[in-house]
C-alpha cells in the first residue's frame, strides 16, 4: 500500500501531461483546418498567422477555432522589423537568444502598428524576410 501512494502522484503527472498533449494536439488540427486557406501560415504556441495575395490574418490559436483573428493589407503597411527584447534587429545578422520576439507591422495611414508574437527568432526573420520581399513586389 506504501508502494501504491508513492505512485499516485506519479500517475498523476502522466494524466496531465496526457490531457496537455490531447489539447495541444487540438489546437494544431483545428491550426491545420484554418491554414488550408492560405498561400503561408505558420503556428506557434503564441500565436497564428496567415498569408493569402496581399492579406495578412492573425490571431491565436486554441483547441476550437482561431480567436482574436485580426487581417490587414500589404499595401497599407510601410515598413516590416522584428523586434527582440523590445529592440529592432538585423535580420542578417540574428540573435542566438532571446525572450519577446515579435514581427512588427508599421502602416503608412496612421501611427498605428501591430506586433505579431514568435517564439523563434530564425522563424520570424524569414518571415520578415519573406514580407518585406512581397512590400517591394507590391510597391512597384
Amino acid at each position: 500500500m506504501e508502494r501504491g501512494i508513492l505512485w499516485l502522484p506519479l500517475l498523476a503527472v502522466f494524466i496531465w501531461l496526457a490531457w496537455q498533449g490531447a489539447k495541444e494536439y487540438q489546437k494544431v488540427e483545428s491550426y491545420r483546418h484554418w491554414a488550408e486557406q492560405f498561400e503561408r501560415a505558420k503556428y506557434d504556441i503564441l500565436a497564428i498567422i496567415g498569408q493569402k495575395s496581399d492579406e495578412i490574418t492573425w490571431g491565436k490559436p486554441t483547441e476550437k477555432e482561431p480567436v482574436n483573428l485580426q487581417t490587414f493589407s500589404l499595401l497599407d503597411v510601410s515598413k516590416v522589423i522584428v523586434l527582440v527584447d523590445g529592440k529592432e534587429i538585423d535580420i542578417e545578422n540574428i540573435p542566438a537568444k532571446g525572450r519577446a520576439i515579435a514581427l512588427q507591422f508599421f502602416f503608412t495611414q496612421s501611427d498605428h502598428s501591430v506586433q505579431i508574437p514568435f517564439t523563434e527568432i530564425p522563424l520570424a526573420a524569414e518571415w520578415c524576410k519573406f514580407l518585406q520581399g512581397e512590400l517591394q513586389r507590391l510597391q512597384k
